[in-house]
């Protein structure tokens, strides 16, 4: 899991330590993409980059702020012709439902086609073939390989109310938060008077762990259950981002590994659980190494079986939405992606869509995937930090 600091999810990923700083890369571009962050992209050597960047020369490209896309053919996509490529249609329709001017015509035929035959696998990607190009996806110094991380929507126990076992809070946005910028950091607003006051009358929430809330911060949003004293389910909402404090993120992932607390290979939200439980006197110097608090907004959840809204505003997908640098693929691409899963390094290559960000999130072969929520999902989120090729399908 690339812990990470959503903007908008529930984003939405422990540590972005791709490195390397590219620079901007232009031809002809298929539209207005939002601004962003430098790129970072993961360091290759300079004989490999150099010969991808001969092989792709001959090649149509298009350019992206912070990426580019090459010419493909379908035939280079690993395993395309083995996925459930139907399993995606869902996700590319709530895409149509905002779709950049570029794909108007595509998402008019994609909900047309909805009602049609697309009842297998083949058809699915015979529409996809019919109506989209491969290209694949590199770093403006022509670097193909990057890194997959995982995210999920955590669930975590609460209380209405402050009691024996629930003392942590989880807060909306604070009445006075436009007066000060940056608003107060984390540490003051634990330790200072007049900072914990402006907090006041804002708790959504109380949790058990001051890591569940750190959790559900870093993943930008996630499901709350409430239980009566005797731990007895009584409603389940979702929580989504709703502001921050403006201050700079920083990875307590990151802290860990320059205090020399655990490896960079070690480094993963388990291994800060299980540090936390053997250091417990320090557990607030960690989480004040990130000044960065979020506020949250309570939202009903009328059915479990859907996922969060990402960046762009359409609920996620679980195994199928992928959180991405909108200035290297934007919004609402269909991308390939050619992984491996945490655990098991069994191949994972699959049709997604890209449809949320992060601050973590930053590069050209870059994707946060979403596992969705429950157990299994934070096992795998918690533990990828994969290697990674990407193609996006764009109209042709």
């Amino acid at each position: 899991m690339a812990i990470r600091m959503k903007r908008t999810l529930g984003s939405a990923g422990l540590l972005a330590l791709a490195a390397g700083i590219g620079m901007l890369a232009s031809c002809s571009s298929p539209g207005p993409l939002p601004s962003g962050a430098a790129h970072v992209a993961p360091a290759a050597s300079t004989a490999v980059a150099a010969s991808s960047a001969a092989s792709s020369a001959a090649k149509a490209s298009i350019g992206q702020p912070h990426a580019r896309w090459v010419e493909a053919a379908w035939s280079e996509l690993p395993g395309w012709s083995l996925d459930r490529s139907a399993d995606a249609w869902p996700a590319l329709l709530r895409s149509c439902e905002r779709p950049a001017a570029s794909w108007a015509a595509v998402c008019a035929d994609a909900k047309r086609d909805a009602l049609g035959p697309l009842v297998d696998d083949a058809a699915a990607r015979g529409w996809l073939e019919a109506h989209l190009r491969p290209w694949r996806v590199e770093s403006p110094d022509g670097t193909t390989a990057g890194l997959a991380s995982g995210y999920f929507e955590p669930l975590v126990e609460a209380s209405r109310t402050p009691r024996p076992g629930f003392l942590v809070a989880l807060y909306a946005p604070p009445p006075d938060l436009a007066t000060r910028k940056p608003y107060w950091t984390r540490r003051q607003l634990a330790t200072l008077p007049a900072a914990r006051k402006s907090l006041h009358g804002s708790e959504i929430a109380w949790l058990r762990d001051p890591l569940d809330a750190l959790l559900l911060q870093v993943q930008g949003s996630g499901r709350l259950v409430f239980n009566d004293v005797r731990g007895r389910p009584q409603a389940l909402v979702r929580v989504a981002f709703a502001a921050h404090n403006d201050q700079p993120y920083k990875s307590v992932g990151r802290w860990l590994v320059e205090h020399g607390e655990v490896t960079l290979e070690q480094a993963s939200w388990p291994a800060i659980r299980a540090w936390a439980r053997q250091n417990p006197k320090r557990i607030d110097e960690m989480l004040w190494s990130n000044p960065r608090m979020v506020f949250f907004r309570e939202e009903p959840l009328p059915d479990p079986a859907i996922g969060p809204k990402g960046a762009q505003g359409v609920p996620l997908t679980p195994g199928r939405s992928i959180a991405v640098d909108p200035q290297s693929v934007p919004y609402g691409t269909p991308v390939w992606i050619d992984t491996t899963e945490p655990l098991s390094a069994t191949p994972l290559r699959r049709l997604v869509v890209a449809q949320d960000t992060g601050t973590a999130i930053v590069g050209a072969v870059r994707a946060d995937y979403f596992w969705g929520w429950g157990e299994n999902a934070e096992t795998q989120a918690g533990r990828m930090k994969q290697p990674l090729r990407m193609w996006v399908l764009w109209p042709r």
